[in-house]
């Protein structure tokens, strides 16, 4: 009889697309997935894959089979997931950050986690780029704003204000800004791969308005951005966990306060990809995160 092993080696070369593909995500030589559905095609007496040099696709048995292995997996799946309910979160969880909230909000409430749950461990990634849950083997990822992929499951945790800063230095020699309209004769510091304008919206006494806005320095990192802030480079635009470090130790400073950044708030989700039965570790840190979040303001 087939082994789960081999169904879910079968499965996964049918959502990779190719062998060399599955092994990647699977940590085996392509020559070593090919041997194993070699084995599973003997052992059913039949072709379950079409093989041409530039394209793998399934064969009619090969598609009853995958229907029917995907069925099987889910269940074996949620057998394990339901007999794990009963005792307390162990192992990896692996989880993706944006760099800004993962140093001011999740790092920080990490330690109470693991004192809690002391059979787990973390390895955090901080990034800016969205990082794909299923290829990269991640159990759960912190995401701003609009969610893109409906195939996660998303729990919203919280919710960041988006404000203007620069640092006391660089206002006290360009001035600060009064107004919306003043921007535009500042040095404005954006998130964006190439040079150009941004527009920044803001609603206020005067009711809405845009700012075409641009500066000196271009970024995709919230990182480098906080940073030029810091320096004196110019003004920022961004989530308040991204530089509540910085406005605690007074190296920035909030400008603007009467006018709101349009939208005004971004919603913070802890997304991961099991749909039916989660982990207890993923289940408890996404509720962890959940009661951690709850009500916390930087600016």
């Amino acid at each position: 009889m087939e082994s789960l092993a081999g169904l879910r080696i079968f499965v996964r070369v049918v959502t990779a697309g190719s062998f060399s593909a599955a092994g990647r995500q699977l940590d085996l030589a392509p020559s070593s997935v090919s041997r194993r559905i070699n084995e599973l095609e003997e052992e059913l007496g039949a072709r379950l894959f079409h093989r041409t040099t530039r394209k793998l696709s399934l064969t009619e048995a090969g598609q009853l089979y995958n229907e029917r292995a995907v069925r099987i997996l889910s269940d074996v799946d949620e057998a394990k997931l339901a007999l794990s309910e009963l005792g307390s979160p162990t192992g990896i969880l692996r989880l993706t950050v944006p760099s800004g909230i993962g140093r001011e909000m999740v790092a920080t409430a990490i330690p109470a986690f693991l004192q809690e749950y002391p059979g787990v461990r973390i390895v955090m990634s901080m990034t800016d780029s969205l990082v794909d849950l299923v290829d990269e083997r991640i159990d759960v990822a912190i995401r701003v704003g609009r969610l893109r992929d409906s195939n996660l499951r998303a729990t919203k945790i919280g919710e960041s204000r988006r404000v203007v800063s620069a640092s006391p230095e660089y206002l006290g020699r360009s001035g600060t800004p009064q107004s919306p309209v003043d921007l535009q004769n500042h040095n404005c510091i954006t998130w964006r791969d190439h040079p150009g304008h941004n527009v920044w919206a803001f609603r206020g006494p005067e009711g809405d308005s845009n700012v075409q806005v641009t500066g000196t320095l271009f970024a995709k990192s919230a990182d480098a951005l906080v940073a030029a802030a810091v320096a004196g480079l110019g003004l920022v635009l961004l989530p308040d966990w991204n530089i509540g470090i910085e406005l605690r130790h007074q190296q920035l400073k909030v400008v603007l306060q009467d006018y709101a950044a349009v939208p005004k708030v971004s919603p913070i989700w802890a997304v991961h990809d099991h749909l039916r039965y989660v982990p207890p570790k993923v289940r408890e840190f996404v509720r962890y995160l959940s009661t951690s979040f709850r009500g916390s303001r930087v600016a």
